[in-house]
């Protein structure tokens, strides 16, 4: 029985009802991350007493922002943050053109270390971290001037699709035909264009966790029935974005809920670098300024009515609906530091912390108002025997006048520090067990999430703290990092068809990602710890000696490739991106084989025979020379014989003597 097709009303209305009952809408997950921001920045709790301390304690902050350093470290200290890995032989180029691309495009093209920064303390501090990567058409409009094109010329050009003509000013040329003689005129045309050209990319950003909303029910965010960011925009940009927006039609359309959050708020709270300014805005006098609500929803409906539910991007403002269309996945990725099976939010560390934060910051308090009190103490006084003014004026050599002896009598202070420091101490020792950051172990082995371990490491004693991080770092890498790698190699290889050439490691090497194979057939491996590059290059120096030993000896276990590999370590551990002005590998010397040395051999041959034939032209050149010089001899003498013959046959005549 065919199902009937969902109207583009009631798929607003389910939007909106899904909005609302999402986890992350104003909800106790809401609540729970506006808490743990409000910690992280060390506002007051709101049950300060006026005249009494209001200290507070830094411990959620200092907790993550210990932790954030190790975590920088693995992941982004290194040439390569991911490497792919061949299944077979035939996987070994292409995985390393993968690992290059995708590094590069992840660093280069788009502010890795800030995306990881940012992501991480996110998932620190607010449970889950968000990151959004999606393959993003870029088109912009190139000036190009073409001079003297003919008829022809011109209908090709203006026939081409994307190119709007600027100028154009044709003009009559006159030639001469060489073999008649004959003038001919044509036609000619100087025109300047504009044309759009599209250029596709992978583009990431971090999507702030008030930003996102995700169906209650779901585990994970591919699987899920409804996600949704949703992020503030002003006409202007929902206009440039490609959306015919009339402001008339889109009125106010903000959520007044969500503009008020509490937790987008405590966000700005710290600084007042932002207020609550929504719908019309600051700015309520210029239309295009106006500020909207845009929700990106993607959901799961049988929008055409054949029984089965497919994934849709729904864009809306209010009710307005911008843009609806088919897709194949969501472009979000999640992180999340303490996971819980079969959630899809789990704890963050800030969760983990924030109790004893207050505890601490109840216990300094106390402190405080007990030095306070030792200071400034309190005193019994007989009334009417004691000048008040006096006694409220504190300052050193002050004077109380009295009236009868013992009309002041100061009162008894009890010290709280002995007891109070162990306690703080001992809340300390909670801390290192729950986040692993202590201060003997302020850090995290960077090599501890390698696949080869050293014997050295296998020795050393990880503490409880350390393991604890490092097995956040590895939940980083597994669940979150793997991934965003995956769907950028995913982007490339299905939507970039045209060769690019890039600079890798100061090579200019040439990147086909159409060429790649699926993802299946190659393994990725991220979170690789690099170590530390003193400690590093102590071993390569170790490991040159015996490389260098070995070949001297003639040993067939190491030969030059293997020692420019590791000269070429040597060269990027000291920090030079060059290897090639420092090293020649030996690889790119290619020896002449026997063919080549055949054909140089003919080719000297020939040039032999070249040589005898030009030899040979010389002398026969020469004798043609002397042949012509003795013919010209022989030519004079017998026109001077002839001469001498007429002169002697010349008659006398009468008279002559």
């Amino acid at each position: 029985m065919p199902k009937e097709a969902v109207s583009e009303e009631a798929l607003v209305a389910r939007i909106q009802n899904e909005i609302t009952d999402s986890l992350g809408y104003g909800d106790e997950i809401s609540k729970q991350r506006e808490t743990a921001m409000e910690y992280y920045y060390g506002l007051p709790f709101g049950n300060e007493i006026d005249g009494r301390s209001q200290f507070v304690d830094s411990t959620v902050q200092d907790t993550i922002e210990w932790i954030k350093p190790s975590l920088m470290r693995v992941f982004a200290s290194g040439d390569d943050m991911v490497k792919f890995a061949p299944v077979g032989p035939e996987d070994v180029d292409m995985a390393k053109q993968a690992t290059d691309y995708v590094n590069y495009v992840f660093t280069k093209a788009n502010p890795g270390w800030e995306i990881l920064y940012n992501w991480f303390t996110d998932a620190l501090l607010s449970k889950n971290g968000i990151v959004k990567v999606w393959w993003n058409e870029e088109e912009e409009w190139n000036r190009e001037e073409y001079n003297d094109l003919t008829e022809l010329e011109l209908d090709a050009l203006l026939a081409e699709e994307g190119v709007e003509v600027i100028a154009h000013s044709p003009h009559i040329v006159s030639n001469m035909d060489d073999m008649t003689g004959e003038y001919t005129s044509e036609k000619l045309h100087n025109i300047v264009i504009k044309r759009l050209n599209s250029n596709g990319k992978v583009s990431i950003e971090n999507v702030p966790p008030s930003e996102f909303l995700i169906n209650r029910e779901s585990k994970s965010i591919q699987d899920a029935r409804f996600v949704c960011h949703r992020v503030r925009k002003t006409l202007s940009e929902l206009r440039e974005m490609g959306y015919d927006v009339d402001a008339d039609e889109l009125g106010i359309g903000d959520d007044t809920a969500q503009a008020f959050s509490g937790e987008r708020q405590a966000r700005y709270d710290f600084d007042m670098s932002s207020s609550a300014d929504v719908g019309w805005g600051p700015s309520e006098l210029e239309e295009s300024l106006r500020i909207y609500w845009l929700h990106e929803n993607y959901i799961r409906t049988d929008y055409d009515g054949d029984g089965i539910a497919e994934l849709r991007k729904v864009c809306t403002v209010g009710s307005t609906v911008l843009a609806n269309e088919p897709i194949d996945s969501i472009p979000f990725i999640s992180l999340c530091p303490i996971r819980i099976p079969h959630k899809f939010f789990g704890l963050s560390v800030a969760d983990q912390v924030s109790s004893l934060q207050l505890i601490k910051s109840t216990l300094m308090r106390n402190l405080m108002d007990n030095m306070y009190n030792q200071n400034f103490g309190r005193y019994a006084v007989l009334e009417g025997q004691a000048n008040l003014d006096d006694l409220l004026t504190q300052r050193p050599g002050g004077v109380v006048r009295v009236k009868s002896p013992n009309a002041v009598t100061p009162l008894a202070t009890p010290s709280l520090q002995p007891y109070s420091f162990q306690m703080l101490e001992y809340l300390d020792g909670i801390r290192e067990s729950r986040s692993g950051v202590s201060k003997n172990t302020q850090g995290l082995n960077d090599n501890a999430l390698t696949s080869h371990t050293t014997a050295s490491a296998v020795a050393q004693v990880m503490t409880a703290a350390q393991q604890r991080v490092e097995l956040i770092a590895r939940n980083f890498a597994e669940t979150g990092v793997k991934e965003l790698m995956i769907v950028i190699y995913e982007l490339l290889q299905k939507n970039q068809d045209r060769e690019t050439v890039i600079n890798i490691r100061g090579e200019w090497i040439p990147i086909n990602p159409s060429s790649w194979k699926e993802k299946y057939d190659c393994t990725v491996s991220v979170g690789l710890g690099h170590g530390n590059r003193d400690q590093q290059l102590m071993h390569l120096s170790q490991l040159i000696q015996f490389a260098t030993q070995a070949l001297s000896g003639g040993l067939g276990i190491v030969n030059e490739q293997n020692l420019y590999n590791i000269g070429a370590q040597v060269v990027r551990n000291m920090g030079f991106v060059n290897v090639q002005d420092f090293l020649t590998d030996p690889s790119q010397q290619q020896e002449p084989n026997a063919k080549e040395q055949a054909m140089a051999s003919e080719s000297q041959i020939k040039q032999k025979e070249l040589e005898i034939k030009m030899a040979e032209m010389q002398i026969k050149a020469q004798k043609l020379q002397l042949e012509q010089a003795a013919l010209q001899v022989e030519t004079q003498l017998k026109v001077a014989e002839l001469k001498l013959e007429a002169e002697q046959r010349r008659p006398v005549a009468i008279g002559d003597t």
